[in-house]
């Protein structure tokens, strides 16, 4: 089809839109007419309203046609609410993808995808005309802050992946491809424009020039010799196996995937930026994600320390303004780096040739809101689809990643045993049991072995800071009969009791955690006993001890609403709760993981490997002569691989034992949240493949969202467990989606969710 044919409405007069419908029957194609004042602008990719069921409803055009197979009246575009062709060609493959993989609709996972539009920005502060778009129309479905750190995938290339010589001053707007993958439309000139107040400086352009996209994985992937050598130092990865030889790939344009485990120590930040720095030389570009803002932040100060201002991080601390005005530079070519968190999956990168993702066994990358994809998943799934090299980084490993990695899809990018030896930390454990505190005079008193106190009070006298680790905030978070350990329950609602703070020195009375109300005269409900004591020390409590084990020195805490993101040098104690540990120039002397058996001992399928990744990671900040002593039983697993530093014999044997009990990733798993009415009724329309194993009914998780409002929300949620082999997935999930269009076109009013491999599984 030639590129002029789409521009006008007598060659192709039939719009094909994708509507915005929540119903899952309505996850279709429509077709519209194109008015002649639209003609010019009505390309495909961009935001319409169109007329559906008597209101109007967003959407977005997905291609131009010049004839419809509907032989009845057809209604015309009401309006173009603006020319930038946001939808492209990968976006809407990689959505369909994801709606696929996760029993959803195309229209849920746009709304991940596809940020709310912020007019002005676009105009570059200029007002529109009111034929292209009204400000009213600022977003088509979804005002939620950290939807708007989600990244628009813009392809300034051929289908064919034919190379570009635009520079970025001139970017021309992505060929959105329709349904059927056809690559429609000439570049219009209302879609021209560069944003004047884009924070982006328009001399980072000259590093946008657009290459030919990859048509697979190997050496040919690309002309090396117009390829110009990357200014970057990546000699750090020659510590690692065949490290140099990942960046050489990259480098060669080749679609490479590795599972990278870093030392211990490690700058990662450095690292990831090396090799997106690699790629950004070759012409392309790179998507970054990491689990929270201090992550990004420190990620993005790497990248652009080496590309300038090519990189942007967006997250959900900007401004729309400033969220839209960097997206819109990533769209349009400006920016070849993306540094941000889950939602960066679907960023707009300029033929991607490097997706990587940091600590991918951190919960925040899964997505709380429909279809609940992971980003890690969809990562891959881009991955696959692109052709663009993949990495999974961090210091420790998920049963997933290992799994791919078993699979041949991905390879180990790690150091020899030798090289990890020479920057480990010395890791011990001496126990933390009753039986071994009761001998200890000293752990009575700090709820530490001694051990780990005269590490401390070493490091102290070496002016070297120490890190304590504890699993909770808060003073006492959790209380227990102290004579047969039942965990202590309010009498009027039966939620946990706490030992709250207590500002004035005197003691406190024990106090429910649901209902407030305070528990003057407990009494255990199985025994009868009276007496109390503490099942885990929150960083509060543990704090206030090591102030009087260590007078005169200073405490530092870092966790739940302050988090201090770096700490100078020098003689202290660092308290901080998982996930929350400052950074130290030089590193810490000393590392103390408290309480071991509280994260161990989580009723969740994760539990281990997430105790691991919190160790590690708390571990890694230590320097190579310091020690790290955690508290918890030195024969379990999870602490050998610890002490040893083996993530990936843990991560082998995770998944080894979750293939032997029918647990993701070595299934496909599914779970059905909702009453049992809404279950019975989703169950009775839905033709589940053969070989399906129904498990359940079972009460909600408590760790588990309910698929209510607050108000709407029944008594008892119960939960359905549907299991599949890993082969049997896509047949599930076909099936999962056709059910539930069945229960929207009955309009069932029963709230029902839906969730494929749930992190949370119970």
């Amino acid at each position: 089809m030639a590129a002029d044919e789409t521009t006008t409405a007598a060659g192709h007069p039939i719009a094909r839109v994708l509507p915005l419908l929540s119903p899952a029957h309505l996850d279709r194609d429509f077709d519209y007419l194109v008015p002649p004042e639209l003609d010019e602008i009505a390309q495909p990719g961009v935001r319409v309203r169109v007329r559906f069921a008597g209101r109007l409803v967003d959407g977005y055009l997905l291609e131009r046609l010049p004839r419809s197979e509907h032989t009845g009246k057809m209604v015309k575009l009401e309006r173009v609410v603006s020319p930038e062709r946001v939808l492209t060609p990968d976006v809407l493959r990689l959505a369909t993808a994801v709606a696929a993989r996760y029993a959803g609709t195309r229209a849920d996972v746009l709304r991940l995808a596809i940020p709310p539009r912020h007019a002005r920005t676009e105009s570059g502060g200029t007002k529109k005309s009111t034929a292209a778009t009204e400000p009213a129309d600022t977003a088509h479905a979804s005002g939620d802050a950290t939807q708007a750190e989600v990244i628009q995938q813009p392809t300034v290339i051929g289908s064919e992946g034919a190379a570009s010589g635009a520079r970025a001053e001139a970017v021309r707007r992505p060929t959105v491809a329709g349904s059927e993958g056809a690559a429609l439309g000439a570049q219009a000139e209302a879609v021209q424009r560069t944003a004047a107040a884009d924070s982006v400086d328009a001399a980072s352009g000259a590093r946008a020039e657009s290459v030919g996209r990859r048509t697979a994985i190997g050496p040919d992937g690309g002309d090396t010799d117009a390829v110009p050598e990357p200014s970057v130092d990546t000699s750090a990865w020659s510590r690692y196996v065949h490290g140099e030889a990942f960046v050489g790939a990259l480098r060669q344009r080749r679609g490479a995937r590795a599972a990278w485990q870093a030392l211990p120590g490690e700058d990662w930040a450095a690292r990831l930026a090396e090799l997106a720095a690699t790629v950004v030389a070759s012409g392309r570009s790179a998507v970054l994600m990491v689990p929270d803002q201090r992550d990004l932040d420190r990620l993005l100060a790497e990248c652009v320390r080496l590309v300038g201002d090519s990189a942007v991080g967006l997250s959900a601390g900007l401004g729309p303004a400033a969220r839209y005005r960097r997206w819109l530079a990533v769209l349009r070519g400006q920016a070849r780096i993306v540094v941000g968190t889950r939602a960066a999956v679907f960023a707009p990168a300029c033929d991607l040739g490097l997706i990587a993702i940091w600590d991918d066994g951190d919960d925040t990358y899964a997505e709380p809101r429909a279809p609940y994809p992971h980003a890690r998943e969809v990562a891959m799934l881009r991955a696959h689809e692109t052709g663009a090299a993949f990495v999974a980084a961090g210091f420790a490993r998920t049963a997933e990643i290992q799994a791919v990695v078993e699979s041949g899809w991905a390879r180990d990018l790690l150091a020899e045993r030798q090289v990890l030896r020479e920057v480990m930390p010395r890791i011990s454990a001496p126990g933390d049991t009753d039986f071994a505190l009761e001998r200890d005079a000293l752990a009575r008193a700090v709820r530490m072995p001694g051990v780990a106190f005269a590490a401390a009070r070493a490091a102290i006298k070496e002016n070297a800071a120490v890190l304590v680790q504890v699993p909770r905030r808060g003073y006492v978070p959790s209380l227990a009969c102290a004579k047969c350990r039942t965990p202590a329950r309010c009498r009027h609602c039966n939620g946990p009791l706490s030992l709250p703070h207590s500002t004035d020195g005197q003691a406190a009375s024990p106090q429910c955690k649901w209902c407030g109300i305070t528990e003057a005269a407990f009494r255990c409900q199985a025994c009868g006993a009276r007496a109390l004591r503490a099942m885990v020390i929150g960083a509060a409590r543990t704090a206030e001890e090591l102030g009087r084990a260590f007078p005169g020195v200073p405490i530092r805490g870092s966790g739940g609403g302050e988090v201090i993101d770096t700490v100078e040098p020098g003689a202290q104690v660092v308290v901080a709760t998982v996930g929350a540990e400052p950074l130290v120039r030089g590193g810490y002397g000393v590392a103390l993981l408290l309480d071991g058996w509280a994260l161990l001992g989580r009723a969740d399928l994760r539990a281990s490997e997430d105790t691991l990744r919190r160790w590690m990671g708390a571990a890694a900040l230590v320097r190579p002569r310091g020690q790290v002593i955690v508290m918890a039983e030195p024969a379990l697993p999870t602490v050998q691989a610890l002490v040893r530093w083996d993530p990936v014999h843990h991560a082998a044997a995770e998944l080894e034992a979750r293939a032997e009990v029918g647990f993701p990733p070595a299934v496909r798993l599914a779970a059905v949240d909702g009453t049992s009415a809404s279950i019975a009724e989703f169950l009775d329309a839905a033709a589940l493949p053969d070989g399906t194993e129904v498990l359940g009914p079972v009460p909600l998780p408590p760790t588990a969202r309910k698929p209510f409002s607050g108000g709407d929300s029944p008594a008892e949620v119960e939960r359905m467990l549907l299991r599949v082999g890993r082969s049997a997935g896509a047949p599930l999930a076909r099936a999962l989606t056709a059910a539930q269009a069945v229960r929207s076109s009955h309009r069932s009013d029963d709230p029902l969710r839906v969730q494929v491999d749930p992190v949370d599984i119970g």
